[in-house]
């Protein structure tokens, strides 16, 4: 992932997060509310904003420093995002309670791309 690429990524991730939150938020509600995920709903919307955010920061920290570092820090967020915030939209609208499997795997992912952001700063 370079610097274009990553910002592109987070605004694709920021534009969903808002949709996904708006859609939850507004048409889904009810039935998740009636079926006790409306909770789980909304902490994927959650992680998804927050790694949104450090995607972008990322991308800002790329455009004036090109790193390993950064790029692999780029590529765990999104993966992050699918894994952790996807699989728990996807138990929310499903109930497949054997998808929570998949959750810490983004989790793990998440806290590589800090780490990795966190090396990336104590080498420049």
């Amino acid at each position: 992932m370079n610097y274009k690429k990553t910002l592109f990524a987070a605004g694709c991730m920021g534009l969903l997060a808002v949709a996904f939150g708006a859609f939850g938020a507004h048409a889904l509600k009810p039935s998740l509310i009636a079926h006790n995920r409306f909770e789980v709903y909304q902490l994927a919307v959650q992680y998804q904003f927050y790694h949104t955010f450090a995607l972008l920061a990322i991308a800002l920290f790329m455009r004036n420093q090109e790193s390993k570092l950064l790029r692999v820090a780029s590529v765990l967020m999104i993966a992050g995002i699918f894994l952790f915030s996807g699989s728990l939209y996807a138990m929310a609208l499903t109930n497949i309670t054997s998808l929570g499997i998949i959750t810490p795997i983004g989790g793990f992912c998440f806290l590589a791309g800090w780490g990795c952001l966190m090396s990336a700063a104590l080498r420049h």
